[in-house]
């Protein structure tokens, strides 16, 4: 029986591109014993290159790939057909596709879209749950309307902080106080966040999040620790044990994630078995209030003075990076990564079996 063949999507048109080749990088060599590879690189602009050699995937640029272009078609009957342009020869049909793909345009439910759109297959969650989950403020109204306790907020287009900056700085202060934190309701990778610890880094702070998105949230600072659970499934998560993060910057930003790479992660974290008990509840919780499939990576505060237990947000497209925590603690888990992207693709192949029950004609006599 031949091998079932995953196309891998990386790149995207985001500030994560980066980060994504590198996951991609992660994925494909952890699949590349059970099933046949189609990677596909996403340039900055949004064209699509493929195949792209393996070796080439974290070091992909368009330039190497310019006869290489390609394209599916939003069109049930072609499925997983990827076709050449600008000709639209048939190359291949892939069986499921894997997009590690990291915020706008890949996480956010557009390129879920799309494959809906083909009746492709696909890991991870559909547009409702990406779309949810990429955005913080609506993410955060939807935790809030299922009673999952959080830290307190406030949400602005960018139009209001341009036009009435004094009346947002005014309700940021006396709402929230400082420090708090400024952050793009839709990016990853804590890119575009700032710390703010006073009132004159405020305006600045709107500014640099308004910058890569119409709408910014404003976070009050807690005294906490950050802690992170991995979760597995379709209708029925798993959990993983929580982890720990100790940044080596004053918070969890970009750098201390990509750059400095002296950041702490204690895997499983020092906490309480009540403790751990409660964050994988709450992170069963939100996943299936959101209705995430396939996987999510939920990260959690525990503060330090009342030991209260509050999310944060959940990131439906996790990296998969060397230091990314999604497999680490599945790792510690007891499951390694090659049986967590198999196991992956088998869940996005039951997602859409399930799906494909559904009736998509209408009796209406």
């Amino acid at each position: 029986m031949s091998k079932l063949l995953v196309a891998i999507l990386f790149g995207g048109r985001s500030g994560e591109h980066e980060v994504s080749r590198n996951s991609a990088y992660s994925v494909a060599k952890a699949l590349n014993n059970t099933y046949s590879l189609f990677p596909i690189g996403i340039s900055k602009e949004g064209e699509w290159y493929g195949p792209i050699s393996l070796e080439e995937i974290k070091s992909f640029t368009p330039e190497r790939y310019l006869d290489q272009k390609i394209t599916i078609l939003p069109n049930p009957a072609s499925g997983g057909k990827i076709y050449s342009l600008p000709d639209l020869k048939l190359l291949t049909e892939a069986n499921v596709f894997f997009p590690v793909l990291h915020g706008t345009f890949g996480e956010d439910g557009t390129i879920q879209g799309l494959l809906d759109l083909a009746n492709i297959p696909y890991v991870g969650s559909g547009v409702l749950a990406s779309a949810a989950g990429m955005d913080k403020v609506t993410m955060k109204r939807i935790f809030a309307q299922t009673g999952i306790p959080q830290v307190e907020f406030l949400a602005y287009l960018r139009q209001e902080i341009e036009t009435d900056p004094e009346r947002v700085e005014g309700q940021i202060t006396a709402k929230l106080g400082y420090p708090c934190f400024v952050k793009p309701a839709n990016m990853g990778s804590s890119v575009g966040i700032s710390k703010v610890n006073h009132a004159e880094g405020l305006q600045r702070a709107l500014q640099i999040a308004a910058r890569y998105d119409r709408k910014v949230i404003v976070e009050k600072g807690v005294n906490t620790r950050e802690l992170e659970v991995s979760v597995l499934g379709n209708d029925d998560p798993q959990v993983s044990i929580p982890g720990e993060i100790v940044p080596c910057n004053e918070f969890y930003d970009y750098k201390a994630k990509y750059i400095d790479d002296r950041s702490t992660l204690i895997i499983p974290a020092e906490i309480t078995p009540e403790q751990a008990s409660t964050i994988q509840s709450l992170a069963s919780k939100a996943y299936l209030a959101l209705g995430c499939s396939g996987l999510s990576r939920i990260d959690f505060f525990l503060t330090k003075d009342t030991k209260e237990i509050l999310i944060n947000e959940i990131n439906t497209m996790p990296g998969f990076t060397s230091i990314s925590m999604y497999p680490k603690l599945w790792e510690h888990s007891g499951m390694n990564i090659t049986d967590l992207v198999v196991r992956l693709v088998e869940l996005a192949l039951e997602r859409h079996s399930e799906i494909e029950k559904n009736t998509f004609t209408y009796d209406l006599e």
